[in-house]
Formats: C-alpha cells, structure tokens, sequence
C-alpha cells in the first residue's frame, strides 16, 4: 500500500515536470509573495536542504552558498539539473532511511514547502532530519491552510492553479504539534498571503498590509512554521561570558556592580563601556578594574571609552572588543540587580533559549523604580512587539539582554539592510533575533530604584524614537 502510494506520487509530478514552470507562471502572484516570505526567513549565502524541491525555483531564489534539493520525481529532479546548474539536486525519497544517511553535510535551513502532506509517515521523517541539523539550523515548514482546500481544488479543476494529489490538511498548530513531537521546538508561526493574484498590483498591497493584521491573518492562504533541533543543542553549550557594563555618570554604581556581581561561571570577562561622563566615572572604572580584589573574585576585566555618543554606540563598542561566547548587557544604573545574572546565565548555557531578554513587568517595583507613564508605555510595547516579532515579548525596553557572540555577529550582518536606525540598540538586538528566528526566552527580574545619579532617559523624546521603532518594524518586519 505504502508503496503504491509513493508510485501514485512519482507518476503525478512526472507527468507535470515539464509544465511546472508554466504553472509557476500562471501564479505568479503567489510565488513571488512566498518567496518574499522565505528571502525574510532565510539568509543569503547559507547552506539550504529543500525536501520536495520541485523543478528548483524556491531554493534558486534564495542564493544559497550551498543548495541541495530532493524530490521523488526522476521528472522534476531533471528540470532541476538542467535549469539550475550551480545547485544540487537528488531524486530520492526522504522516508527512506538510507536518503538521510548519505548526506553527510550539516544545513543552517531545512524546507519543506507544501510536502509535508504527502508524507506517509510525517514523525518518522522530521525524526530523521536530526542528522543534517546542528544547533543553529531551522527548519521551515510551509503549507497551505485547510480553509483554502475548496477554493483550491475549484482553482485547479478551472486550471487555474497546477493539479495535485490528495493530501493530509494540517493547519499550523497541527505543524507545530508534531514537529515538537520529533522533538524540535516551534520558535515561530506566520500567516501570510490572503490574496494570491497581481489585480494591477492591488494584490501586493493587500498581502503587505492586511495579510499581517490580527483576525484578518486568519484568513490567510500560507503558514509557516519555523522550528529547532532540541536534540542538538548540547552539543555547542556556551562556557564563557563577556558582561558588558555600559556607564555614563555611574561613578557610584562602578565597584558596586562588581562586589554583587556573582561568579556564575569560571569564565567572565567585564567590559565597562564609560560614555563622556561628567562626575569621575571614568577615573573610577580604572582604578576598580586594577583592583586585586576583584581579580582574585575571578573577573577579566577591560575598559574603553566609547567612540561616540548614545547606549547603542556604548555597546557595540563593548560588542566589537569582547572575547567571550556569550555577550550579556548589564546597565550601570543597576536597576537590574546583578545578582540576577545568574539567571539569564542558565537559560542560555542550558540551551533553553537563544536570546534572553530581562522582564521588569512582572514582579512589582521597588517605588519610583519607573514612572506610571513608563509602565503603560512599556505595556503597550510589549503587545506591539509581540505582534510584530511572532513571539512573546513583555518587556522589549528591560537593558539586561543576552545573545550569543556568534548570534549578534550574524545578525549584525543582517540588519545592515536596516540601516543605523536604533539608538538604543536595544531592538537592533531584538530585531537581528527574530530574524535570526532565534528561540527567544524571559526572565522575571525584581527591577530597583536607582541608588546613585539620575536617569539617563527622556520620557517624551525617547518615548517618540520607540514609536518610530514601532513604525520602523512594521515596514521592515512585518509589512513585507
């Protein structure tokens, strides 16, 4: 039966081989609206698997340094080769065990666009894909939703859109459950497409900008879902951290910081980050970081002062100097105790989470800690942001944030086509994770009330640049 199945597949997509590009052009609307999706999904230049390739358009499209298709169809596989000779392609069937053994390379993405239905057996085969993925690698699941099956069947018997076989309808909650059931962990969903036709070029504004707004997504043809290995993870765990202190007018917080910062692993480089103070700050950082005190705690410590003005400025100077596998933020006001450190530290050495974001809004607040107007507006944040991103966010203004040195140099590579618009560098980080598609995970922490200076931040001023931010990420991020 298993066989005959497979045999009926062969055969269908032999037969549309020759045609497929016709197709593809006859909707090209939809085509090139997925393909902007993956492009955001997927870095240029990476090592690209794509089960189900096709004739080798999707995996084209996306100039990978190393792209490597396989599809059942002898048809398909040989459109392929002949129209894309600087990929690779192989007929074969992934159910088949001995497919997976053969491939001896490790992918950063893994896609299965509208396949996973056919598959006869859908656990066993992401059970497989371990294999080829290391920690980093994501794979992308892309089908279409169960609530478009009769407007799709109509299209293909009207032929408008290529004729295919009966599969499984799976809508991305039913995706997302059985890849977690092979053990890879969902980081992502989206819905995307509402309406797969040009009409003049109404079509690309009604999917830019409606096909993301909450309830109407619903409706929506295409969902993605983006997932992780969870069984490769331990095997590149981070063991050494670089705690960037970024301080301007913090002279009384400098050795402070140091003596209830805990030794949380043997590792730690400090890095303050002094930023043209007026009261000493700098005077003081050098005469702490010579102290044997703290050298005998175990610290490593380094400073510079920064080569221009603002917190996003600080950091990455701080960034661009450090050595160590994970990068941790650690504002000098000391709002965020550096006692919970420690807490962050577990989350990202133990794999939990990829990109560590501190939450100030869950506990209640030492008083004055951070003014009414403060807290809505970091309410109101959290709630775009967690829209606008595809994973939860409550607090995205907290300073206390850790990413992988690994993690920020990839995404400070892509967001260059951001351009310099963060001066915080508070959402160029959050920003460079979710395009990265990196797990994403909070923690809880008791934020004080300052005990030496006063705020570097302007409530309105600042608060205007974060709803330019709002506007900025949803043109760049979400409306694509």
């Amino acid at each position: 039966m298993k066989s005959n199945k497979k045999n009926i597949i062969k055969k269908h997509f032999d037969v549309l081989s020759k045609s497929r590009s016709d197709w593809i052009k006859k909707s090209q609307a939809f085509y090139s609206e997925d393909i902007r999706c993956m492009q955001e999904f997927i870095s240029k230049d990476s090592k690209v698997l794509e089960i189900g390739c096709g004739n080798g358009h999707l995996l084209a499209s996306l100039n990978p340094s190393y792209g490597l298709g396989i599809d059942i169809s002898k048809g398909m596989i040989a459109e392929a080769k002949n129209k894309y000779k600087n990929l690779n392609f192989i007929e074969a069937d992934i159910e088949n065990i001995k497919t997976i053994k053969k491939l001896d390379l490790v992918f950063d993405y893994i896609i299965i666009s509208d396949t996973i239905g056919y598959f006869t057996d859908i656990q066993s085969t992401l059970d497989g894909l371990h294999k080829v993925c290391d920690s980093d690698t994501r794979i992308i699941v892309a089908y279409y939703s169960p609530f478009w099956e009769p407007l799709l069947n109509l299209a293909a018997k009207l032929k408008m859109k290529m004729p295919e076989l009966t599969k499984s309808l799976l809508n991305e909650d039913d995706i997302s459950s059985l890849l977690n059931s092979s053990k890879f962990e969902t980081v992502k969903k989206q819905k995307k497409i509402i309406f797969p036709f040009k009409l003049f070029g109404i079509g690309r504004i009604i999917n830019r900008f409606l096909s993301c707004v909450p309830i109407i997504s619903n409706l929506c043809l295409r969902n993605y879902v983006v997932a992780r290995s969870l069984k490769v993870i331990t095997k590149s765990l981070p063991n050494s951290a670089s705690v960037i202190i970024p301080c301007r007018n913090e002279k009384g917080n400098i050795r402070n910081a140091l003596e209830r910062l805990p030794l949380f692993t043997k590792d730690i480089e400090i890095i303050f980050v002094e930023g043209n103070s007026s009261d000493g700050t700098w005077d003081e950082v050098q005469t702490v970081i010579k102290d044997q005190k703290f050298i005998d705690k175990g610290f490593k410590m380094k400073a510079l002062q920064q080569p221009g003005k603002g917190k996003a400025d600080a950091v990455f100077a701080a960034f661009d100097i450090s050595s160590k596998d994970v990068l941790m933020i650690l504002d000098g006001d000391l709002t965020v105790p550096p006692e919970d450190i420690p807490k962050f530290w577990k989350k990202i050495a133990k794999g939990e989470g990829e990109y560590i974001n501190g939450s100030r809004l869950v506990y209640p607040m030492e008083n004055q800690a951070m003014r009414f107007l403060n807290y809505i507006a970091n309410k109101l944040f959290s709630i775009l942001f967690t829209w606008l991103l595809g994973q939860r966010y409550t607090d995205t203004l907290c300073g206390t944030k850790v990413i992988r040195r690994k993690h920020y140099i990839k995404a400070s590579k892509r967001n260059k086509d951001l351009g310099n618009f963060d001066p915080f560098g508070d959402f160029f980080i959050i920003f460079g994770a979710a395009r990265l598609n990196l797990k994403m995970v909070e923690v809880p922490i008791r934020y004080r009330a300052r005990e030496y200076g006063k705020t570097q931040i302007s409530r309105f001023s600042h608060g205007f640049l974060l709803v330019k931010m709002v506007i900025f990420a949803f043109f760049k991020l979400k409306a694509i």
